[in-house]
């Protein structure tokens, strides 16, 4: 049997809650408590997976190798730098910490203690991204929807940094290059935070992408389109699935499961496969990464340092709004 790690966590609000199911019945992980500022949601907590509930944050810490940090933004500094400087590695749902400079500091502190950071992007281990890592991608525009109905829960955050941030992170990992120029608009409809807004980001290597998010929409998107010579990738985050358009030379060896559509005039042919993905879980596959960073002593998918940047490129787009 596999040593496991000790996970204690702190904040067992909506995602926190989630965290623990998630952690009480892992392979890699041992959860030993957890710690929540109200009395009452701590009892429902430790009643709901039969768990400890912590009077206090430094117990939590203390009883731990490694701790999630799942409160509210604006107390993701402290309660990760404590954790940081009692030894202990974090996870820390996203956004990383409610400014950049915050969240370098957390990343100088780590490196100097050799400990690690993970940051909860949680879409970074969505099947129908990751099926993506086979793929040789040199995008040249992208573009995403995250559309959302509104909820209370998270919006005394801009919504760049709520919902768009996911594909900020996005968009980051698969561009791979520096971001070279931001243009944004955004409007506060229901908060006094932009509710809804659009960024188009222009990268160092020329490739564009156009993203939008909103938390006033009626019905639900999550979709990303990537284009590049001869590919065209469709990804649906929701359902789960990838769909792949390529151009493909007439001779080229038949695929099953996939459609062969004729170019008049030409050899080649566009071939479409909607691509078979497994079934994961992906808040399981990132707390599974992030045990696995620890034991191999490896960089976690989603650093401490994708956090800083994907946190920065979205104060860019919110001061490119005020």
């Amino acid at each position: 049997m596999k040593t496991k790690l000790k996970a204690a966590l702190i904040g067992a609000g909506h995602i926190g809650r989630f965290h623990t199911r998630h952690l009480v019945h892992h392979d890699l992980w041992d959860f030993v408590g957890f710690y929540d500022i109200d009395s009452k949601r701590s009892d429902e907590i430790a009643n709901e997976f039969s768990v400890v509930a912590f009077d206090n944050a430094q117990a939590a810490i203390d009883a731990s190798d490694a701790v999630w940090i799942t409160t509210p933004t604006p107390s993701h500094f402290s309660c990760a730098k404590m954790a940081l400087e009692n030894g202990k590695h974090v996870f820390i749902e996203k956004p990383i910490t409610e400014t950049q400079s915050q969240a370098l500091e957390l990343v100088a502190l780590a490196k100097k203690l050799n400990l690690k950071i993970q940051v909860g992007h949680i879409e970074r281990f969505n099947p129908a991204l990751q099926v993506l890592n086979t793929m040789d991608l040199k995008p040249q525009f992208i573009e995403s929807h995250r559309l959302a109905p509104f909820n209370a829960r998270g919006s005394l955050l801009p919504v760049i940094h709520e919902n768009m941030i996911h594909d900020i992170d996005i968009l980051l990992s698969l561009v791979n290059s520096p971001v070279k120029h931001v243009d944004a608009t955004g409007v506060a409809v229901v908060t006094q935070q932009p509710d809804m807004a659009n960024a188009r980001i222009t990268f160092e290597n020329g490739c564009v992408a156009n993203i939008t998010a909103s938390r006033i929409s009626l019905n639900q998107m999550r979709k990303m389109r990537i284009f590049q010579a001869e590919t065209y990738i469709t990804i649906d985050f929701m359902k789960k699935s990838t769909e792949l358009y390529n151009l493909v030379d007439g001779s080229s060896q038949i695929i099953d499961n996939a459609r062969y559509i004729d170019i008049i005039g030409s050899e080649k042919k566009i071939r479409y496969q909607n691509i078979e993905l497994p079934d994961v879980d992906a808040m399981l596959a990132e707390q599974t990464s992030f045990a696995e960073s620890i034991m191999n002593n490896t960089t976690p998918v989603v650093s401490g340092e994708d956090g800083a940047e994907a946190l920065r490129v979205a104060e860019l787009i919110l001061s490119k709004i005020k």
